[in-house]
């Protein structure tokens, strides 16, 4: 399915053009985006995957259940842990993200927008709260070095989910602020919160559990991405830990178990699957799960990427290889 589903979205970009690739052209779909406001440098960078706009569907006010009653999901499979202080802890599992990418919640008084794209494997959950404005976000179906392009519905400004930056419309150069969340099995969110909530199955006609990208966190190759190579003969797939613009590889990770350095303590446990591998999200292989945490033991806000993305979005920055 991942190929049958990768090839059909490469016939259709196949064909970009520099005059495709003209804001002009897009104005019928997004008639409310002031593209003359942007940091987009060279429109080609922009391209299809495949679906239009909202044709990869985000959620709004997902329901949930306590973990006693949740009874889908495999101890293994990976889960988006978000825990607020004063409020009950959050998982949003990656089978529901795998097919829906954003999920609008809202947490006590804040609003919360929680973001995975598959292709760089990076999740984000950011606070969407902007200068006392608040924003809801929506698939926009683009891609910019193989990762997603989000929009907010309140002013149709496009974003890089990979850094949270706004990157064409009003929005532009605007930072959202990313909340200090991790992915862990749900097994480990379940132990650790008993009391805590799960997010319910969405009613869209989909393959929950189902893996549409198999094998593709193995590939030699991102999709639709004609950037740079990470340097260092580092696999482009290969998961690195991100904070800031400082970068560890999951396998220095770990073989170290924990490695303390630039203010942070990153760990690594086994027991996560990867939803990226097998068919189904829960038989992946282990990857493990990452904490990142200051010195006074607070969660660090932190993403799991491919090497390639961080490359891509931090040409300058640091990779942090030891020795």
């Amino acid at each position: 399915m991942f190929l049958r589903r990768l090839t059909f979205a490469a016939a259709l970009t196949l064909g970009v053009t520099a005059a495709d690739a003209d804001p002009n052209f897009w104005k019928h779909e997004w008639p409310q985006t002031d593209f003359s406001t942007t940091t987009v440098d060279n429109w080609v960078e922009i391209m299809s995957g495949g679906p239009p706009k909202d044709g990869i569907p985000a959620v709004d006010d997902p329901q949930f259940i306590t973990v006693s009653d949740e009874d889908r999901l495999e101890a293994r499979e990976a889960v988006v842990t978000v825990e607020l202080d004063g409020e009950r802890p959050r998982a949003y599992p990656i089978r529901y993200l795998m097919w829906h990418e954003i999920v609008n919640d809202r947490i006590g008084d804040m609003p919360v927008s929680v973001t995975y794209c598959p292709l760089c494997n990076s999740f984000m959950v950011f606070d969407g709260r902007v200068d006392g404005r608040e924003l809801t976000f929506g698939v926009s179906g683009k891609l910019r070095n193989s990762d997603m392009v989000m929009y907010d519905r309140q002013t149709e400004s496009w974003w890089q989910q990979a850094i949270g930056t706004g990157i064409v419309g009003e929005m532009t150069g605007t930072e959202l602020t990313l909340l200090p969340t991790w992915m862990e099995s749900w097994q480990e969110f379940s132990t650790r919160n008993p009391d805590g909530l799960v997010m319910a199955q969405p009613s869209f006609p989909r393959q929950y559990g189902r893996n549409p990208y198999v094998r593709y966190d193995s590939s030699r190759r991102p999709f639709l991405y004609n950037g740079e190579m990470p340097p260092h003969d580092i696999a482009p797939l290969m998961r690195v830990v991100r904070v800031g613009d400082k970068a560890w590889t999951m396998e220095r990770v770990r073989e170290a178990g924990e490695i303390t350095e630039a203010g942070v303590t990153i760990s690594w446990a086994s027991g996560q699957a990867s939803a990226l591998d097998q068919s189904s999200v829960a038989e992946g292989r282990d990857v493990g799960t990452i904490r990142v945490r200051d010195a006074s033991g607070n969660d660090v806000a932190h993403d799991v990427m491919f090497a390639f993305a961080f490359h891509a979005f931090w040409p300058d920055g640091e990779w942090m290889l030891g020795g």
